[in-house]
């Protein structure tokens, strides 16, 4: 068993192909069945089920990989010891954030980090705060920028600030002049949140206790992934029912 056949089992788990796994790792597809083969054959086990597609682990294939991202996430602590021993940061932080706080955080950061670490790559990918934490667990991202608590105990946390909730309101809205607002002010009719999955929309339904199922159905629905759409389409409107408040 080796660390290459471990990194060539996660890939293909990650990526769901031999071929794409391949072209990752950047070895030739042979080569990489080779290897898996080879791995099998020394566990005594199948661990992927090539029937299926996209290629996926068998049942104690699963718990091969799991355990497999360990060892790599080991393996790259190892070294991140060495080169911290060196004084030479390099190598790769794989970064998520969710789509929230990604445009205003992500450029306080940026460019300080790339001219002070320049040996370093920073991949960034705005996620949901669930995939954040699956892929943490999984050993696919190094870090997350999210609400928390996430209620992990497998996961460190580090509060960056706190927050306050505010309303987005029209000036046409009654809420406008008000300096706080409560709860039960809020007409879910009138609100407009985040798509599901994004954690600031469960926090609102929370908080408001609200019940979306009592809303009333408009000519017009908006999904929306980002905050900054939700404040484009706040304008006055004479009708409050079709367009968000």
């Amino acid at each position: 068993m080796t660390i290459t056949q471990l990194e060539y089992l996660v890939a293909i788990t990650d990526y769901g192909h031999f071929g794409k796994a391949a072209e990752a790792c950047s070895v030739t597809q042979p080569s990489l069945s080779m290897q898996i083969q080879k791995l099998e054959d020394e566990l005594e086990v199948q661990l992927l089920d090539r029937k299926k597609q996209p290629t996926q682990p068998t049942e104690i294939g699963l718990l091969i990989v799991q355990q497999a991202r360990q060892v790599l996430q080991s393996c790259e602590k190892l070294k991140a010891i060495v080169d911290e021993r060196k004084n030479e940061l390099s190598g790769e932080i794989r970064l998520g954030v969710i789509p929230t706080v990604a445009p205003y955080l992500v450029p306080l950061f940026l460019k300080n980090f790339l001219d002070t670490y320049k040996d370093i790559r920073l991949k960034i990918t705005e996620q949901t705060t669930e995939s954040i934490i699956e892929k943490l667990k999984n050993g696919q991202l190094d870090i997350g920028l999210m609400a928390t608590p996430s209620q992990d105990d497998l996961l460190k946390e580090y509060p960056l600030f706190y927050e306050e909730l505010l309303v987005y309101v029209s000036p046409a809205n009654a809420l406008f002049k008000k300096k706080y607002a409560l709860p039960e002010e809020l007409d879910p009719n009138e609100l407009w949140l985040l798509e599901e999955g994004h954690c600031l929309r469960s926090q609102i339904e929370n908080l408001c206790q609200l019940t979306r199922q009592a809303a009333q159905l408009h000519q017009f629905e908006y999904k929306a992934g980002s905050l900054e759409t939700l404040k484009k389409w706040l304008i006055p409107r004479a009708d409050s029912r079709s367009y968000p408040n």
